[in-house]
């Protein structure tokens, strides 16, 4: 089951508000959220809820040994024990397959490429139960003790299948008392709705504009091929854009949803495109999976010592790897991390004196760029795709079907643009400062999410299909 479906909207969570507001005792109200979480996670998967619950058993029993045995060997191997097998489920359900292939292109070896399908959100809640584990054995937290509470933590389908990765100590509180406020529900409504304007309205349309730009992995990107200079900057920009309001949308239902149910999630998007480096635009950007990686990985020892470059260098692997078992995702994460290290050891004193246009101008080239490679899984036309950024694929500066093609979607562009900066809280900041205006933005604001949640419904007649794109990570 995705958000962006008139069942979910109209059926399912209307459903499930019912059953969770009858009544106020929150241990009745662990259970119908369970329910509805794991049918929520059935509904299209029904054969991998079995791996869902069976993982939340094994990492909350895995767990209580580490916080009993703390300290000890024992809680050191329940640990290590922990993080392989969700280390490992993770490895081979995603990555076996290409392991395989890249192991018959290297060694020229025919062994069997393992076609396993790969169950949805297991990369957001894997990341979840491991940091669950080394909170617990560095004692940031205690062990959750009931197992319906724990598996409540794991499957609560706001943030199930696409995050944000949520960790235990956020809501650990929150599992066991909380309350949804008339506040609570208002703005969790609003941030759902716009939520999904995000998605339906503008990722969807966008999307349709970058396949015309640049086609599909399906047709093999033929239409990079006589894609003009103008046209190759004008799709890896939509395709930037694209996928923050895809991704940020997703983000806002679930924050607005968990909101709702008196979960407050951290946030997952800050309007990363402000950035003037690619410093900020990673800490503004799906900022629960840099965190994680952060706050887990980059410390870790490299040959027995703490390596500063070692870590950036492991971290953006594993970033770029996290989102795909494809080459271009590794080289992805490489290329931002070479930015990073850059900026370092420029310094931020040194950056902060740059004047303002070149700095968003040398984050946005570089952030573009980096979309591209994101897109182009085939290396083939990710070559392509450097060729035509200068123009050396031998094609025009511009073409007349780009030029058709930027006009005709000027005002989505424009659109997409502009609420990709802080345009509304800036709004909501001056209102805030005179009674008048305050009373007036917040009728203003209640007509657009009415206005937004009609437009985005008539979408989805004709729309039957509405997968995030962050499903398939």
């Amino acid at each position: 089951m995705v958000f962006a479906d008139l069942f979910f909207i109209y059926f399912f969570l209307p459903l499930c508000l019912i059953f969770y507001f009858i009544t106020k005792k929150t241990g009745i109200r662990n259970c119908v959220l369970i329910v509805f979480s794991l049918v929520f996670y059935a509904w299209g998967e029904p054969v991998w809820v079995c791996l869902l619950v069976g993982y939340s058993l094994f990492n909350y029993l895995t767990g209580l040994l580490i916080e009993k045995f703390r300290g000890k060997g024992s809680g050191k191997a329940a640990l290590a024990l922990a993080l392989v097998v969700d280390i490992g489920v993770l490895g081979v359900f995603k990555y076996s397959g290409f392991v395989v292939e890249n192991i018959n292109a290297l060694l020229g070896t025919s062994i069997a490429i393992p076609n396993i399908a790969l169950p949805i959100g297991i990369s957001f809640y894997t990341f979840q139960t491991i940091s669950y584990s080394l909170d617990c054995y560095w004692g940031k937290i205690s062990a959750q003790k009931n197992f319906g509470k724990f598996l409540l933590y794991v499957s609560l389908f706001p943030k199930l299948v696409q995050g944000p990765i949520v960790r235990y100590s956020t809501v650990a509180e929150e599992l066991d008392c909380r309350k949804t406020t008339a506040k609570d529900l208002s703005d969790g409504l609003s941030r759902v709705i716009m939520g999904l304007g995000k998605k339906v309205i503008i990722a969807n349309n966008l999307n349709s504009v970058v396949t015309a730009c640049f086609g599909t992995v399906d047709n093999g990107y033929e239409a990079i091929n006589t894609l003009s200079v103008f046209g190759t900057w004008y799709g890896t920009v939509l395709v930037a854009l694209w996928y923050y309001f895809d991704f940020s949308g997703y983000s806002d239902i679930a924050i607005g949803l968990g909101r709702i149910f008196g979960f407050h999630f951290e946030e997952n998007f800050r309007y990363p495109f402000v950035s003037k480096s690619i410093t900020e635009f990673w800490q503004r950007w799906h900022i629960s999976l840099g965190s994680f990686f952060r706050d887990y990985l980059l410390y870790v020892p490299i040959f027995g010592k703490r390596r500063k470059y070692g870590g950036l260098f492991l971290v953006w692997f594993c970033t770029g790897l996290w989102h795909g078992a494809s080459w271009n995702f590794i080289i992805w994460g490489l290329y931002y991390g070479v930015f990073i290290c850059i900026e370092m050891w420029i310094g931020k004193k040194r950056m902060r004196k740059w004047p303002a246009v070149i700095s968003h101008i040398y984050s946005k080239i570089v952030i573009a760029v980096g979309f591209g490679i994101f897109y182009f899984e085939n290396f083939g036309a990710l070559g392509t795709f450097f060729k035509a950024l200068v123009g050396a694929n031998g094609n025009r500066l511009t073409d007349a079907v780009t030029e058709n093609l930027f006009m005709n979607n000027i005002f989505l562009f424009a659109a997409a643009v502009i609420f990709s900066c802080p345009v509304i809280p800036k709004i909501k900041e001056l209102a805030q400062k005179r009674a008048g205006a305050y009373y007036l933005a917040r009728t203003a604001g209640m007509v657009c999410n009415v206005a937004v949640l009609a437009i985005s419904s008539l979408l989805l007649l004709n729309n039957t299909n509405n997968p995030f794109l962050y499903f398939r990570f």
